[in-house]
């Protein structure tokens, strides 16, 4: 009679991940004092602690920023305060409550949307969206729809007449008017969608980075980037690589994922 035995041994593992294991990462250089610096040029730009609290900051983690400021005695470049200001902005668009984010704006750098017309249209036209989306369905001569219609003559149309982009934008905003929830197509349907918040919620989180002299995106992106890019480079010159290259984000059910530190969302891109 004979028997089998199954192995147990640990399979080796690929030399490249044996290389990577090796290597020692600095932890503690601040490159805070060049935040405008680019990825390739920027030698030091390995400091984790760095890379970290650079995308609490832009991302908006206020609490989370603070606790790692203390334990990795890293900085953030801009204030607690005004990280926490960003988030309610954020958190109000995400809500629909425009007027207050508007206010918000306002409060914490009053001559950005007088410079940034743009940015200024889109927030007022997603307050009509909002205002639209309280009367779809309702007869033309409810309150509520007449509301709609009015701000849009008297706030967004004298803006949008001597531009052609504001005009196409405000004309297929007010297309809502003409459809009820069960038949909006598509093309119009997606301003009611939450991404069209967050759309409008990231580009005012940028233009206040940028007017404070941030950065508009973290630096992980880059980094993110150039790891795809790199990967991808060295397959194409039949490099000696294992098959899937993690990032490191597997869960514990071995697929990647994002991970909330308990202060809801991020601003991401």
């Amino acid at each position: 009679m004979t028997s089998s035995t199954t192995s147990t041994a640990t399979p080796s593992r690929h030399h490249f991940e044996r290389r990577i294991q090796d290597v020692k990462l600095s932890k503690t250089y601040d490159y805070t004092d060049r935040p405008h610096s680019s990825l390739t040029d920027d030698a030091n730009f390995r400091d984790l602690n760095s890379v970290v609290m650079d995308y609490l900051v832009s991302e908006g983690y206020p609490s989370a920023a603070q606790r790692f400021a203390s334990e990795a005695n890293v900085q953030p470049t801009s204030g607690v305060d005004s990280i926490e200001e960003r988030v309610e902005i954020r958190e109000a668009i995400h809500l629909g409550e425009i007027q207050t984010a508007i206010e918000k704006i306002n409060e914490l750098n009053p001559m950005l949307l007088e410079r940034d017309r743009s940015l200024h249209f889109a927030l007022l036209r997603l307050q009509l969206v909002e205002l639209i989306r309280e009367g779809i369905g309702l007869p033309v001569d409810d309150s509520k729809t007449l509301a709609a219609m009015n701000f849009a003559e008297t706030v967004l149309g004298p803006r949008a007449a001597p531009n052609a982009q504001f005009l196409d934008d405000l004309e297929r905003t007010m297309m809502l008017l003409m459809y009820d929830y069960t038949n909006i197509p598509d093309e119009y349907a997606d301003q009611l969608e939450p991404q069209f918040r967050k759309d409008i919620a990231k580009r005012v989180n940028e233009a206040l980075l940028k007017d404070q002299g941030e950065r508009t995106k973290a630096r992980l992106y880059d980094l993110v980037r150039l790891r795809a890019w790199s990967e991808m480079k060295a397959r194409e010159m039949k490099k000696d690589i294992p098959e899937h290259l993690s990032l490191g984000l597997e869960s514990g059910h071995g697929q990647e994922s994002s991970h909330s530190n308990g202060e809801g969302e991020a601003m991401v891109a």
